[in-house]
């Protein structure tokens, strides 16, 4: 596989993200859906964001690792939370140095929602190739 991120202008590189990924000849892509903060029984936590972003990464690495494929080659991860502002003043601390650390150059989608399951209050959605 070859990767290729473009990112044109300037201030992308404060993102934590690039603005596209290009990729050529993959062995494979892997489309995962929404991790959120359950836990090996499928109960939904009930904890502050910071905390269920904490273990939405950990559920996202599991899966990653148990289909084989590996973080670095994330190349789209879309956030949904019920409050960009508590994410951008709560989370970061969390989230960048899981990007940082894994050598991810996604690109990202950061939405807000009225709601995610239950108690839910982030989730990550991934797209990974090999």
């Amino acid at each position: 596989m070859q990767k290729t991120t473009f990112d044109p202008w300037a201030w992308g590189k404060n993102t934590n993200s690039v603005q596209a990924v290009e990729v050529k000849q993959p062995a494979g892509t892997l489309y995962c859906s929404g991790q959120v903060a359950l836990d090996a029984n499928g109960v939904p936590s009930n904890a502050d964001m910071r905390s269920q972003l904490i273990q939405t990464i950990a559920n996202l690495e599991q899966l990653v690792s148990e289909a084989a494929y590996e973080l670095q080659n994330i190349v789209r991860l879309n956030i949904y939370t019920t409050s960009t502002q508590e994410f951008f003043t709560t989370c970061m601390d969390v989230y960048v140095p899981f990007i940082q650390k894994n050598g991810i150059e996604q690109a990202t989608t950061l939405i807000e929602v009225k709601g995610l399951f239950a108690s839910l209050t982030v989730e990550l959605e991934a797209t990974v190739v090999k």
